[in-house]
């Protein structure tokens, strides 16, 4: 299960040039591009693109490389968030939560939230009957104070591609 930590890294700056956006901007749409499909749309010779490429992987600005599958031939039809609400905020509950959430492949996405709820969490599920089990298993493995759910009716917007215009430039 690829699990990546969203923590910018502590006590250094990263400066990206616009070659160096180009390139993670190519890289989100399609990570299945080589190094010389790269190189050709962002107007560099194959070695100096794989240079920045290297170098985007070793600053961990890169800190992965995944296959999107298509959710319709893999069964996945619902999107549910669950809301969590606990009342103890202490170490030991903390770990044992975490420890049982990632024993769920269904978990795709965990939050810890503000306000009225403590957690959000993205589940996906073939149907109804699926996520019910998956419930069941969720509140036998850890004590939580409130759980309430929402499905999604419809995806209008989904993407994986980080907004590149924030970032530093060189």
């Amino acid at each position: 299960m690829a699990c990546f930590s969203s923590d910018p890294p502590r006590g250094r700056k990263i400066i990206l040039d616009r070659t160096d956006l180009r390139i993670l901007e190519l890289i989100q749409q399609d990570a299945k591009l080589s190094t010389a499909e790269i190189s050709d749309r962002v107007g560099l010779s194959t070695t100096p693109c794989w240079r920045r490429l290297n170098n985007l992987d070793q600053q961990d600005t890169i800190i992965g490389r995944v296959a999107l599958l298509n959710r319709g031939h893999l069964n996945l039809g619902v999107d549910a968030f669950v809301s969590i609400r606990t009342d103890q905020h202490n170490d030991s509950w903390f770990e044992a939560f975490a420890a049982a959430v990632v024993t769920f492949p269904v978990v795709i996405e965990l939050y810890r939230m503000t306000g009225e709820v403590d957690y959000l969490m993205h589940v996906v599920v073939p149907d109804i009957p699926a996520f019910d089990g998956f419930y069941k298993r969720l509140i036998r493995s850890v004590d939580l104070t409130d759980v309430s759910t929402s499905f999604a009716m419809e995806r209008i917007k989904y993407t994986t591609a980080l907004p590149l215009h924030y970032a530093d430039r060189a």
